[in-house]
């Protein structure tokens, strides 16, 4: 059985976990998506929240703190539940995901560049550019990379100032720019007498709502701090709705203020913010700002790629140290950085970038990124939530320093269950095509989901089989599962 997990002496106040939970999770460049719903993006989301978004959270939480004093994350949550086999795809999973995420985060940047000029018409041809959009996402990824290399200590305050200034503020501002413009007489293109129940009958509405699940990955992240909270088991949860409730709030009245300045007809997934704010901008006579928070936005993204570039590739690297990652894998640079798992992600991203050849659109490619992105990370999240459970039944004695109910396995049941059946809604949903987008061939966009998804999930099968006693690093210390001690 596990020692008592202990903190570290730091403590985080409710309200200050609430934030971090916020700035870890919400990102503008979807509000785009939900705006073509109207009224009916608010359901998407609340209906997301519900079933994704807070049982994600609370169920991280526990499962963090039962082994808050081992390596592994995700890999150790569904390797003690289901085997080394299912670990070693759900963290390979949580690193390839976020290797595909790239293209489509830093098209938004790009097309944030675009919008930097003080021509509107002259913007938007540019950020619809292909080539433009791609020569962007290529250069400053590797730049991001090589920085990366470096092991700068600087890019921790980078991340925290690009959020503050790249997406805090910017929301802020877009809800105050929608209400000062409501207020003094603007036109509200929003059809507030449209239903906020969705027509759920239409699997086509549901397509591009399905990718809202993206929207609040990343919350098991916040797993990691449940014991740096003075009583979590009180504390951790109120932190946690708290953040859910301000997140799905920006989020609402984001998509709101975009949709109440530009007309659904005319919503594109990539363009839609940096012209609605424009649209403001003009409306009180300050166009200039619009520069100006073209900037602020591409600061927010360059900071979270260069953060998370090396980010989810360390705990793959200290997993395959581990005996699951051939040697080359495992080099690391004077630095001590992961230098060839990085390499090698920066080859998948350029090797993605080209679907930019076979795309009618940039926002046709931005879209079908996003789609394989929700696929693969969602397998991931099937797979926690179904080891929660398991680990209920196959570890019922061990310390569990942050518990879901005090007593039986029904909470447990009830957020597992509401996570795993709502991400496995999400997941079939993201293979239909969007009505909304021009995506050129249905057979192209099936092919890319389809064969990515298979080819993805397929390599770490293989890498398994293969693998070797000397691909175990002889300085890599990594606790044996619960299953392989009692061996």
């Amino acid at each position: 059985m596990q020692t008592n997990t202990k903190s570290n002496g730091f403590r985080l106040s409710v309200m200050t976990l609430a934030i971090m939970n916020v700035t870890a999770v919400v990102s503008l460049r979807g509000l785009a998506t939900e705006a073509i719903y109207g009224p009916a993006s608010a359901f998407y989301y609340l209906f997301a929240a519900i079933v994704f978004l807070i049982p994600t959270a609370m169920v991280a939480a526990e499962l963090a703190a039962m082994f808050s004093t081992k390596q592994g994350g995700v890999f150790r949550w569904v390797g003690e539940a289901f085997g080394a086999r299912a670990g070693f795809l759900a963290i390979w999973l949580q690193w390839i995901q976020s290797t595909i995420w790239y293209p489509t985060v830093l098209t938004f940047g790009a097309v944030s560049i675009a919008f930097i000029g003080t021509d509107a018409v002259a913007d938007e041809a540019l950020a619809s550019n292909r080539l433009f959009t791609l020569i962007v996402v290529l250069a400053i990824y590797w730049i991001a990379t090589f920085i990366s290399l470096r092991g700068l200590g600087w890019v921790g305050k980078v991340s925290k100032w690009g959020g503050i200034i790249g997406t805090i503020i910017p929301a802020a501002l877009l809800i105050i720019l929608a209400i000062i413009y409501l207020a003094s007489g603007g036109q509200n293109n929003l059809n507030m007498k449209e239903s906020f129940f969705p027509d759920l009958t239409n699997f086509n509405n549901l397509v591009l709502a399905s990718s809202i699940f993206l929207f609040y990955a990343g919350m098991e992240m916040m797993g990691i701090h449940v014991m740096d909270v003075e009583n979590p088991k009180r504390n951790y949860p109120r932190a946690i709705i708290i953040g859910s409730l301000v997140t799905v709030i920006i989020f609402i009245l984001g998509t709101f203020s975009l949709g109440i300045v530009v007309p659904a007809k005319d919503i594109s997934l990539t363009q839609t913010l940096l012209i609605g704010f424009d649209n403001y901008f003009q409306y009180i006579h300050m166009s200039w700002m619009g520069s100006v928070i073209a900037i602020a936005l591409v600061f927010g993204v360059l900071a979270g790629v260069l953060t998370w570039v090396a980010g989810p590739s360390k705990g793959i690297f200290a997993v395959g140290r581990a005996g699951y990652l051939p040697p080359f894998f495992q080099k690391t640079n004077s630095q001590g950085v992961q230098r060839n798992i990085l390499l090698v992600q920066g080859v998948i991203v350029t090797i993605l970038g080209l679907l930019f050849v076979v795309m009618p659109s940039v926002q046709a490619f931005y879209q079908i990124l996003s789609q394989l992105t929700v696929l693969l990370y969602l397998i991931m999240y099937m797979m926690m939530f179904a080891a929660a459970i398991t680990l209920r039944y196959k570890l019922p004695t061990y310390d569990r320093p942050f518990r879901l109910g005090a007593r039986g396995n029904v909470l447990m049941w009830v957020l597992a269950g509401l996570g795993f059946c709502g991400s496995l809604l999400a997941f079939v949903l993201s293979f239909i095509p969007p009505s909304q987008i021009s995506i050129g061939s249905n057979a192209v966009w099936y092919i890319v989901l389809i064969v990515g998804a298979v080819l993805f999930v397929g390599i770490p099968f293989i890498i398994y089989a293969m693998r070797k006693p000397s691909w175990r690093a002889a300085d890599a210390e990594f606790e044996p599962f619960e299953w392989e001690a009692k061996r």
